[in-house]
């Protein structure tokens, strides 16, 4: 076939159909799932539903969706020679996947579409179905020809039907036996989907939640990310405890029941954290609800920012859910009750929130960049409540000092204070939460800035230039004064190399390693 006579680069279904054209296989799982939730179709009992409106040659027109740029193969045959054969047709990289199953994967070489293969299990497609984990993951249709209409679907466990009751159920009494991971999959499928597991089905997930510890940390982190990065990840926190598994795969988060705060909070930590989570969610689907006001909030920044990618598959505003799910997990180590008057407290609970969040993350076999990022908005989370007691409008040395203990979570923490600051309704909550957004407004807008700037300001001086003019040595001292000049050009105070020399000879005097105003800053 000459590739000039190939389906388009992006059109996964139409590449896979020319690669196997002439082999018996199948589409199974999401794609033909999703198209049906697309579709609305309705369901009765049997093993045809007939054609999935809008799978047909070149899948859904304009679908971005997962189901359109992931799809799943089981055919008789082998995976790997498939595999290569599409590999060769879409100049695309092919890869095992499963040694157990022989599974193998398609990419493409822009990312945009992937494609897996397995073998049939059993000595039939319907065998094959019975042994998936969930009835509306088991519905199939022929792979059929480049360029066909598309097939009848093969639905011999009805899962059509649970789709269009919304149900989800399991596909076989041994499907937590056999993949312990299905019991946050669960999880996950019920909240992107928007589905309701049954109750037979949640019962078997719970009795089999204790095997998630012989899962590989690496598939329970990734499903535990689409839980949470999905539009209902509270409910999805709420469905994980009662099956089961947070004690099991976040047993961080499962010691915050009971947890008691103040009379500043009407919640305890578990109840509180959950809150947390559902503010940050909002703030991301409309960032201007909880800030209008004068601020000139810049909307499009902040979605913008936090649609960035940052890491392990998930952007900035799904790390910053991470936060918040992990904010206040060193509550239960460092709560205190005062001798004086009986309030409660939980001193040191960011810093040392800061590295259990790090732990945690590590345990997940999260990266490097995930984990830091994390606990920088763990570390900070209490930054801007405490400058509320702070003379209003505070001191642009004092922006400055916020903004460079922040970054690179300027914008991010800001919001996960916001959001702390909402959950948190207790005793004369609302003047102390409107104070709060009053600050936050004006942070944001400073700390947007702050990144589009590319942080502080170009020194007017460089390093050697200030040693060579004040006579001193590379090292802390040098280090402290450059400093000091960054904040007096980001106050305003200094706008020429001259301006700056004054000022830094004025400070000079009492400056000694160690000592003095500019020590440590």
């Amino acid at each position: 076939m000459e590739w000039r006579a190939l389906p388009p680069i992006d059109d996964p279904l139409e590449l896979t159909r020319a690669a196997l054209a002439g082999r018996r296989a199948w589409l199974v799982g999401g794609a033909v799932r999703d198209r049906l939730l697309r579709a609305g179709v309705a369901g009765g009992s049997g093993t045809s539903r007939g054609a999935i409106p809008g799978l047909t040659a070149g899948g859904a027109p304009g679908s971005k969706s997962p189901s359109a740029a992931d799809l799943d193969v089981v055919l008789e045959g082998e995976p790997r020679e498939a595999a290569r054969a599409l590999a060769d047709t879409a100049r695309a990289a092919a890869f095992a996947l499963s040694e157990e199953y022989g599974g193998w994967r398609v990419v493409a070489r822009n990312g945009a579409w992937q494609v897996d293969f397995e073998r049939l299990r059993g000595a039939s497609l319907e065998e094959d179905l019975a042994l998936r984990d969930f009835t509306v993951n088991a519905i199939a249709q022929p792979l059929g020809e480049p360029g066909a209409p598309a097939g009848e679907t093969i639905d011999p466990l009805g899962g059509g039907e649970d789709l269009a009751r919304r149900r989800l159920r399991e596909a076989g009494p041994r499907a937590f036996a056999e993949d312990p991971l299905r019991v946050l999959r669960l999880v996950r499928l019920a909240v992107e989907l928007d589905l309701e597991a049954d109750a037979d089905t949640r019962a078997h997930a719970r009795a089999h939640a204790a095997a998630l510890t012989k899962i590989a940390p690496e598939r329970i982190f990734m499903e535990l990310c689409r839980i949470l990065d999905a539009p209902r990840a509270v409910a999805g926190l709420e469905l994980m405890a009662e099956v089961g598994a947070t004690a099991v795969v976040l047993p961080e988060l499962e010691a915050l029941r009971g947890v008691t705060q103040s009379h500043y909070h009407h919640r305890d930590v578990y109840g509180h954290t959950l809150e947390v989570i559902e503010q940050v969610i909002a703030l991301q689907e409309e960032p201007a609800e909880a800030l209008e006001g004068d601020g000139g909030l810049d909307r499009e920044a902040i979605a913008a920012l936090l649609a960035e990618p940052l890491a392990d598959g998930l952007s900035r505003g799904g790390a910053l859910r991470w936060g918040a799910l992990l904010h206040d997990a060193a509550k239960p180590l460092t709560r205190e009750v005062r001798t004086s008057d009986g309030r409660v407290t939980f001193i040191g609970h960011d810093a040392l929130g800061a590295q259990l969040a790090g732990g945690v993350l590590a345990r997940l076999r999260a990266s490097g960049r995930l984990r830091a990022h994390v606990a920088a908005l763990v570390r900070n989370h209490l930054r801007l409540g405490f400058l509320v007691h702070e003379p209003q409008p505070l001191a642009r040395r004092t922006v400055f000092a916020y903004l460079r203990a922040c970054e690179p979570v300027e914008v991010d923490v800001t919001l996960l204070s916001v959001a702390d600051r909402l959950a948190t309704r207790g005793d004369r909550s609302q003047k102390a939460i409107e104070a709060h957004l009053d600050l936050a407004r004006t942070m944001l807008a400073d700390a947007i800035g702050w990144r589009a700037e590319g942080g502080p300001p170009h020194p007017l001086l460089r390093g050697d230039e200030l040693a060579r003019e004040l006579g001193i040595p590379a090292g802390p001292r040098l280090g402290g004064l450059l400093e000091e000049l960054l904040r007096a050009q980001y106050a305003g105070e200094v706008s020429t190399r001259e301006e700056a020399l004054v000022l830094l000879r004025e400070g000079l005097g009492p400056l000694h390693v160690g000592e003095g105003p500019l020590a440590g800053q």
